[in-house]
């Protein structure tokens, strides 16, 4: 039998959960992908920018939350249209756990280029934040220094 991703009312899919040699791992709550439902430009934003990071990087950078099935309302202000995500920085030790940009952990250099990939494959079109404010193109938000929000503007 065929598997396909679930989709919900919206016809928005969920991100694949454990893609094999994928560049990514997930996180969120709920676990299981029920907090990882798509808008088809936004699966296909983490998708091109898995990719790219994947082609220079061995350490994987964790996707949380984007979107509950049929844009169901969580205690995130955002988060429902599905054009929005949460990425972890990324870790100097590549483990699959949360670090701010405050801990020794932080890869700044590395976080940086993630956070580039992102503009680089919607140019003109993403608004991210986080507190780590030395990266010149985020903005700082409350709540925002273990994760960036990228949403599209």
């Amino acid at each position: 039998m065929l598997e396909v991703q679930p989709k919900d009312s919206r016809s928005y899919f969920m991100l694949p959960q454990a893609p094999e040699d994928a560049g990514y791992y997930v996180y969120g709550t709920p676990t299981h992908g029920a907090a990882q439902y798509a808008h088809p430009r936004m699966m296909t934003l983490i998708l091109a920018v898995e990719r790219d990071w994947q082609a220079s990087e061995h350490r994987k950078f964790g996707v949380g939350n984007i979107s509950r099935a049929d844009g169901f309302k969580t205690d995130h202000a955002s988060h429902i249209k599905g054009l929005e995500v949460d990425i972890r920085p990324i870790r100097k030790d590549g483990h699959h756990v949360s670090v701010t940009y405050l801990d020794s952990a932080y890869d700044r250099a590395a976080t940086e280029k993630l956070i580039n990939l992102f503009h680089a494959n919607a140019p003109g079109q993403l608004k991210i934040f986080f507190n780590d404010t030395r990266i010149a193109s985020v903005a700082p938000l409350k709540k925002h220094d273990n994760h960036f929000h990228v949403q599209f503007s």
